[in-house]
């Protein structure tokens, strides 16, 4: 097994509900789990709290932080694992990239 670090993008959404300080908290849970796996977040994109497309677990607002970060592709599942036992996470999505963004624009759903 290659201990070789790939480039990724992790799109994270935390529970609406939390205060300011619980919600750094969950994501500091998220950036833990990377460093603990010797995994480096490269960038953290802080998107505010946003309107979810539709409706998840009872919210239709969400915390969202977008995460560039290199870790060994092997570790990725382990990390999904982590995700899943984090109740304040609602959704997120891990994706391989190429380059990390320096600036993020979305369009508004309203």
């Amino acid at each position: 097994m290659s201990n070789k670090q790939e480039l990724y993008e992790g799109i994270y959404i935390i529970n609406a509900t939390l205060s300011e300080e619980a919600s750094k908290k969950a994501l500091e849970r998220i950036t833990s789990a990377i460093e603990s796996r010797d995994g480096v977040v490269k960038k953290i994109h802080e998107q505010g709290r946003k309107k979810l497309a539709y409706e998840i677990l009872g919210s239709k607002q969400g915390y969202f932080f977008v995460i560039f970060f290199t870790i060994a592709p092997a570790m990725i599942a382990e990390l999904w694992k982590d995700y899943h036992l984090n109740e304040d996470l609602v959704r997120f999505m891990t994706l391989r990239t190429d380059v990390v963004q320096e600036t993020l624009e979305f369009k508004s759903l309203a």
